[in-house]
This record gives C-alpha cells, sequence and structure tokens, in this order.
C-alpha cells in the first residue's frame, strides 16, 4: 500500500496567489517530489497569509490539522516546498512541527532535509530564526519606504472610492479619478454641504441607488462607509495619517472637492439637523419640524384640539424656560404669514431661458453619468463571469470535498449578485418622456412656487415641505406676534434674484451671457458643484 502524502502551499498575499503563480509552482514541484518517491497525493492546501502569524490563523493549515484529525489511523507525510513556507516565526516554526509530530504526521521539505536528531533541530531552529529574521527586515524596509512615499505627498493605502492608481514615469502610481464615481463623491459631498441631503442616511440610500457602487453587498452599504467617506480628507487633496505622523499634508494626486466644502459637511455632521424629516410627522402640519419658536430656537410643535363642535389645529412652542411656553398660533395664520414669504421668490421672467439652458446641461450630463453606469456595470458583470470559470475550473481540479463546497458556495454567491446587478441595470434604462416634459415642472417650481403652495388636495402638505426644504437652508424662525422672520433662501432662488438684467436679448449676445453664465453659477454641473437641490428637481421630484 502507498504512502499517503499531503501538499501544504503558501504566498504572504492574495495578489501573489492571482497575480503570479507561486501557488501552482510550488504545488507541482510538490507532485513531482510525491511521485518520484511513490507517494499518493490525496489533498492539497493553500494559503494566501503571511507565514509570520500563527499557524492556527491559516485557513489552509487549520483545514490541514483538521484533516489529520478527522483521520487520527492514518499516517501522512506533509510535503511543502520551503522552509519559508511553512513558517517564518520561530516559535511558530517549534510550534507547527509539535502540532503535526502529535497528529502522526511526517514532513518533507524539498529544499531541506529535516532530521530529528539534536544537531538536526539546531540546525532547523537556526534556518527558522533566519527567516525571521528576513521577514521582520523586510517588514521595516517596507516600513521606512511606504512613510518616505506618504510624506512625499503620494497615498499608499488602497484607492479610496472615486479614485485608481495609475502608474505615471517618474511618479510611480498615483492616484486619478476614477469615473463615474468620482462624480458621484462630488455630488455626494456638494449635496451634504448644500443641504440637499439633510443626513447621512440619505447619502447612503443615494449610493445605494448606483448598482455598480463599491462595497455594496445585496444591495446595500454599511452606514459606516458612508462616514468613512465623508471623513476622509484624501478628497480635498490633503493627506493625513496618525500611524505616520502626517496632518493636512498637501498631496500630489487631484482633489475632487475643496476643502471648505470638506469643512462644511464635518459642521453639518457635528451640528444640529436642519429641517428634519420625522417619521410621526403627520399629514396635517406643513411645517412641523420646519417651523421653529424666534425666542428659543426650538421647533414647534404642533397639535389638533376639539371644542365648538369643531377641530382646530395650531403649533405651539413646548419649551418650558421659553417665555412663549404652551402659547399656542393658529396653523393657518403660520402657514399663510409664511407663503407671504414664498410669493416673494418669483423671479423675473427672463431668467426662463438661462434656466432652460442650465437644466439641458444638467439633464445631458446625468445621461452620459447613466451610460458610464451601464457600461461599468456590463464590465462588473462580465469580470464575474470570468471569475466563476476560475472557480470552476478549481473544482475540476481538486478532490478535496471541503474545497469544493467552499468553491461552490462562492460560485452561488457570484450569480446571486449577477442576477442583482442585472436587474439594477434594467432600471438604468433611458428615461420616460421628452426634456421638455421634465423641465416642466422644474420651471413652474423655480418661477411659480407660490402657485405650487396653493396646491389643493391631500397633496398640498407634501408639497409644501417640499418647497420649504428646497427654497430655505435655514429653519424659519416664527414670533407670535410679530410672525416670521426672514430666513436664509438656497442657492437656485437667490441667484435667480442676481440674473434678472432686462437688457439680456434674445440673440447671440444672449447666447454668450447665458454660456457665461451657467458656467459661473453651475460649475462641474455632472457633478452638482452648485446645483444640487436644481438637480433633483430636473430629476422629477416634484411628480
Amino acid at each position: 500500500m502507498s504512502q499517503k502524502a499531503i501538499i501544504y502551499a503558501r504566498v504572504s498575499s492574495r495578489a501573489q496567489a492571482s497575480d503570479g503563480h507561486g501557488l501552482s509552482s510550488q504545488e507541482k514541484r510538490c507532485r513531482d517530489h510525491a511521485n518520484a518517491k511513490g507517494y499518493e497525493v490525496v489533498a492539497t492546501f493553500p494559503d494566501t497569509i503571511s507565514g509570520g502569524v500563527d499557524f492556527m490563523q491559516r485557513p489552509g493549515m487549520v483545514a490541514l490539522l483538521s484533516f489529520l484529525d478527522a483521520q487520527p489511523d492514518e499516517n501522512f507525510v506533509v510535503i511543502f516546498d520551503d522552509p519559508k513556507r511553512f513558517a517564518r516565526s520561530t516559535r511558530f516554526h517549534i510550534d507547527l512541527r509539535d502540532a503535526l509530530r502529535q497528529r502522526g504526521a511526517r514532513i518533507e521539505c524539498l529544499n531541506f532535509k529535516f532530521d530529528d536528531t539534536p544537531e538536526g533541530e539546531f540546525i532547523e531552529t537556526i534556518i527558522a530564526a533566519q527567516g525571521e529574521l528576513e521577514r521582520k527586515q523586510n517588514g521595516r524596509q517596507v516600513a521606512q519606504k511606504m512613510r518616505a512615499r506618504m510624506e512625499a505627498g503620494y497615498w499608499i493605502h488602497n484607492p479610496p472610492v472615486g479614485y485608481r492608481y495609475e502608474t505615471q514615469k517618474g511618479r510611480g502610481k498615483v492616484l486619478v479619478p476614477n469615473p463615474p464615481f468620482d462624480d458621484l463623491i462630488r455630488e455626494a459631498f456638494e449635496g451634504f454641504a448644500s443641504g440637499r441631503f439633510a443626513t447621512q442616511a440619505e447619502v447612503k440610500r443615494f449610493f445605494e441607488s448606483f448598482p455598480d457602487f463599491p462595497y455594496l453587498k445585496n444591495g446595500k452599504l454599511v452606514q459606516q462607509r458612508v462616514t468613512d467617506i465623508l471623513t476622509h480628507p484624501i478628497y480635498t487633496g490633503h493627506i493625513c495619517s496618525e500611524n505616520y505622523g502626517i496632518n493636512w499634508l498637501k498631496a500630489q494626486h487631484e482633489p475632487l472637492i475643496s476643502l471648505e466644502t470638506f469643512d462644511k459637511v464635518q459642521g453639518h455632521r457635528a451640528g444640529k439637523a436642519k429641517a428634519p424629516k420625522r417619521k410621526n410627522i403627520g399629514d396635517a402640519f406643513a411645517l412641523r419640524g420646519i417651523a421653529v419658536c424666534a425666542c428659543c430656537e426650538v421647533p414647534l410643535r404642533s397639535s389638533i384640539t376639539k371644542g365648538n363642535g369643531g377641530h382646530y389645529a395650531y403649533y405651539l412652542c413646548q419649551t418650558k424656560k421659553c417665555e412663549n411656553y404652551g402659547k399656542s398660533i393658529k396653523r393657518d395664520q403660520l402657514e399663510s404669514d409664511v407663503g407671504d414669504i414664498i410669493r416673494t421668490l418669483q423671479p423675473d421672467p427672463t431668467s426662463v431661458r438661462l434656466l432652460t439652458d442650465m437644466f439641458r446641461h444638467i439633464w445631458d450630463a446625468r445621461r452620459n453619468q447613466a451610460a458610464g453606469i451601464l457600461r461599468a456595470g456590463k464590465r462588473q458583470i462580465a469580470s464575474m463571469d470570468k471569475e466563476i470559470e476560475k472557480l470552476l475550473d478549481l473544482i475540476m481540479a481538486s478532490k478535496n470535498t471541503t474545497v469544493i463546497r467552499k468553491y461552490e458556495e462562492k460560485i452561488e454567491q457570484h450569480e446571486h449578485d449577477k442576477a442583482r446587478l442585472t436587474e439594477k441595470l434594467a432600471k438604468q434604462a433611458e428615461p420616460k418622456g421628452t426634456f421638455e416634459e421634465k423641465l416642466e415642472p422644474a420651471i413652474t417650481f423655480l418661477t411659480s412656487p407660490w402657485k405650487i403652495w396653493e396646491t389643493p388636495g391631500n397633496a398640498q402638505v407634501h408639497m409644501r415641505r417640499l418647497i420649504l426644504k428646497l427654497a430655505f437652508k435655514t429653519p424659519i424662525k416664527y414670533c407670535r406676534n410679530q410672525g416670521p422672520r426672514t430666513p436664509e433662501i438656497a442657492l437656485p432662488f437667490k441667484t435667480l434674484r442676481g440674473i434678472t438684467d432686462p437688457k439680456v436679448c434674445f440673440g447671440a449676445q444672449e447666447r454668450t451671457r447665458t454660456s457665461t453664465s451657467i458656467r459661473t453659477l453651475a460649475p462641474e454641473a455632472s457633478a452638482s458643484t452648485n446645483s444640487a437641490t436644481w438637480a433633483g428637481v430636473v430629476e422629477g421630484r416634484l411628480s
């Protein structure tokens, strides 16, 4: 009966396993050795992890030991290529030798002959110590090189979402914007800074609406990932690192956002939420959570009382230390006073042409973005197909049932991801309706918000809340005796007040001025730099 053998192969990282041939070459050499000795190879256990860690943290070695434990009556030979593949730590080398010896396994190495004599064990210990020394020296050199490159302004870790590495002559690997994700990152920052996204949860839902956004799992993004993105200084073109003691070092790559925008986002994250959306907001009060008491600046509560044969709606302050505590304000009076402010937002009719050109610019940018998402999704599906083919080849080559089961689970997960991605890509089809049809509600909103404010029926409260969120950057302070104080107007309406030049005519001169105005008012419209709210309206948020 032939001697049964097990092959163990290891490389230090997944990159070496995928980009090189370390595992396959080690396995071939070990099989040739087994064939020469007349051994029967019954299993192969690969690892893609550093040899300096505890062997019980190596999945392949743990599986190998479990395989031996499951067959205590068999005496196996464990074959590996080099002592460095076995362990690169003196302590772990000795412990692993003892673990295999206790299981009755004998080890053979192609580049070293193990000898159980005192002299052999001494030499073996020296070889293991030499491997550990080389590992630590290599680690020190790598750390020194990484620190030097980081201090030179180059990012050395995995590229953040929105960037990719590009090898440039004389500079090495440099971060460069990675479409279409760079636009998504810009839009998320600008949207959160401008108030289009009121909370990080809304930013999270925005990212999840793109099927190929990185780190999505079953179509969902972990909230911590959103926080990591919104707090990463790398997007401002600066490098910060606690490990290397670097703070706001000017980097060598192109920034995606300004430092001013980054600081606004941090301020919004640390400050109080403005105009929060509440689950229990009710359908009878349009300004619930938006109107605040002018004295204490705490959001006004709402209530409906019953009396004299009817129901009466009120807003009131319930801050005990406030001088207006418990004093009510009729709902119709408060909302009518705010409506008077809405009336003042109506711009001059000459602004309509400029608005149309701006929206046309944003519309085309969004269509190009959607086309990019479709192309990226198709590439991702093709990549999944290739990965599935590789796994099928591995299944055919493997005889270990445990390994085969793991490969099958990976194939099942890839197939599930493909189906989910294909379904989401189908929703990225060309939008129904023409640009003019989509433009009409946006122009109606920006030129006649008062008409929408007065929308009758059940949709009135919803439409009023939408107008308040898009028209004002701050909550509305209301004094029960003096009425509302003028809130800070949002950028679109503030801008419209400044472009009512009656000298602009509808000719070539106007087109030149309009083009200049678009570049001034909406730079980088594809990223919604200064028109996040406008983009939301033109996408059909009024429908």
